[in-house]
């Protein structure tokens, strides 16, 4: 420009190697005054509200989660759905061949009616799988407080998150398992491991302390079913139209815990061998 068009003002310029021109870049004064920074602009959906739920010892608000068993190339894994009630620790695991709203809402309305307790909160991560108009609309038919994640807030969903490796790793593994397998999966998880997690298995229970600069902690010092917790609460909790606490009482003591645990685990055999072989249905 100086040389070959005659521009004064590159004069200076002219003399400097271009190496020297990216080290003068890099400096923060050539920063400040030559670039312009945008900063994210984030969506604004107004979808859930951002906060943690507060259950005040009541059953039925649950916390939420979903789980995928991996993709290989042209194949999509299983995903599991998993929801965990905040105070009593009831949970349902449920599988499904796809993430979309369409496949979705009937999963979760089929876990819902699992409760043995009214659902009055729904939370999640702020993932599009439960944020979507079909989910809202559904929670709100059913009169469902919707809540999600608050930014820079990691334990929102910390319960339902812990449960995903306590509970779904551990039986389910991380390999990869096909979609096509997913109503085999949720047939194990309704007739075996969900009365098991429930009925069956216990749970910590904390216990929240105040100490004397009114911090709080919990102290995991009880272990107990969601059964008998959710029996333990005062005032007694209300339970689903037409189920008793004398049904869940039979229910839990139709088998002993472990004979409850054997019958599971050889149920998981049988489902792992079916596993290997291709499912029928139309899950591509």
């Amino acid at each position: 420009m100086c040389q070959d068009y005659g521009k004064a003002e590159y004069q200076r310029l002219a003399s400097l190697s271009v190496a020297h021109l990216y080290n003068l870049r890099h400096q923060q004064r050539y920063r400040e005054r030559r670039l312009n920074y945008t900063k994210t602009r984030p969506t604004a959906i107004s979808i859930g509200e951002r906060r943690r739920p507060d259950p005040q010892a009541r059953p039925g608000y649950l916390r939420v989660d979903t789980v995928h068993q991996g993709d290989r190339p042209g194949a999509k894994g299983v995903y599991h759905i998993n929801a965990v009630d905040q105070v009593t620790q009831w949970e349902i695991v449920s599988a499904s061949a796809h993430l979309s709203e369409a496949w979705l809402e009937p999963v979760l309305a089929a876990m819902m009616r699992q409760f043995p307790f009214p659902i009055l909160g729904f939370h999640s991560d702020n993932g599009s799988e439960f944020i979507n108009q079909t989910v809202a609309g559904l929670l709100n038919k059913l009169l469902i407080e919707q809540t999600k994640s608050r930014p820079r807030h990691s334990n929102d969903n910390g319960l339902v998150e812990t449960k995903n490796g306590a509970v779904i790793r551990k039986h389910m593994g991380y390999g990869y398992i096909h979609a096509e397998h997913a109503e085999r999966i949720q047939q194990f998880y309704s007739a075996h491991l969900n009365p098991y997690l429930n009925y069956h298995r216990p749970c910590a229970q904390a216990d929240l302390e105040v100490d004397q600069k009114g911090r709080q902690r919990l102290r995991y010092r009880s272990y107990q079913t969601p059964l008998e917790t959710l029996l333990a609460l005062q005032p007694a909790p209300v339970l689903r139209q037409g189920l008793t606490v004398a049904v869940l009482r039979r229910v839990a003591a139709a088998v002993s815990d472990t004979a409850a645990a054997q019958r599971m685990q050889k149920a998981k055999a049988k489902l792992f061998q079916q596993l290997r072989q291709p499912a029928e249905g139309p899950w591509k």
